[in-house]
């Protein structure tokens, strides 16, 4: 199951740094996450500050 980034996100970038995977890249709004290249890793989820990043589903 992926991630997903909910609108509680500030598009400070700390997320895409953190992907292994360079999944997340940055949307028209705030940042996106592509789920066919996510590992479901959570680091993402774990580096983000403001609890935007959740597991979808």
């Amino acid at each position: 199951m992926a991630y997903k980034i909910t609108s509680a996100c500030v598009s400070c970038g700390t997320c895409a740094d953190a992907c292994p995977a360079g999944a997340i890249s940055q949307g028209d709004d705030q940042y996106v996450i592509d789920a066919g290249a996510c590992l479901d890793c959570g680091s993402c989820s774990d580096a983000c500050p403001t609890g935007a990043i959740v597991p979808e589903g």
